[in-house]
């Protein structure tokens, strides 16, 4: 059950639904998003006081982080697509990204260097791509509705964690050296990301 987690900012009292979960990692992690909304991703043994400890720190970007993702949420597009029509784009579209993927990765490998055992194509809520130890590689299908300059940059991205398992300063200098303009292409991301919807 979502715990209400109360914050006063510029006046105005502010009520947002989190939830907790609970696993083997040894740090803590916030997230919010429209699908999710705020979700705490601690250690097993912390305690509720050290949760609002967290809260009460990080209750800055907490709030500013929230009403930004409100803002983003109104320049939603609204969709006229009945379920059916819908269903049916987003097969076409992830059919598309399963034959389209692996010609970028394959690509973009020859400048990252890398071994991946697998390309998988997923309808993802909050990332774009992710790579696992394994060497799996993961794409949100949306990225289909992005400018072809937009997927690229994440198949870059993922692609150099198979070398860079982190997202330390040798890792960005590995995705500047493949695509130099990677900060732009994240802001487009954060700004759009939300509109890349059927």
């Amino acid at each position: 059950m979502d715990k209400i987690y109360r914050v006063k900012y510029q006046s105005k009292l502010y009520e947002l639904p989190y939830t907790v979960k609970y696993s083997n990692r040894k740090s803590f992690s916030i997230n919010i998003s429209p699908d999710e909304g705020l979700v705490l991703r601690v250690p097993l043994r912390t305690s509720d006081r050290e949760i609002q400890h967290i809260l009460l720190e990080k209750q800055h970007w907490i709030i500013t982080r929230y009403l930004e993702m409100q803002e983003k949420e109104k320049n939603r597009p609204i969709s006229n697509l009945t379920d059916t029509q819908r269903t049916a784009l987003e097969k076409r579209y992830i059919n598309a990204a399963k034959e389209y993927f692996p010609k970028r990765v394959a690509y973009f490998q020859q400048f990252t260097g890398g071994t991946y055992n697998r390309i998988t194509i997923r309808d993802q809520k909050t990332r774009w791509g992710s790579c696992s130890a394994r060497g799996t590689l993961s794409f949100n299908w949306r990225l289909m509705l992005a400018p072809p300059a937009i997927l690229d940059y994440v198949v870059v991205h993922e692609l150099c964690h198979l070398t860079h398992m982190d997202h330390s300063p040798a890792f960005w200098q590995a995705v500047g050296e493949v695509y130099p303009d990677y900060r732009t292409a994240r802001k487009w991301l954060k700004d759009h990301g939300q509109e890349l919807v059927l």
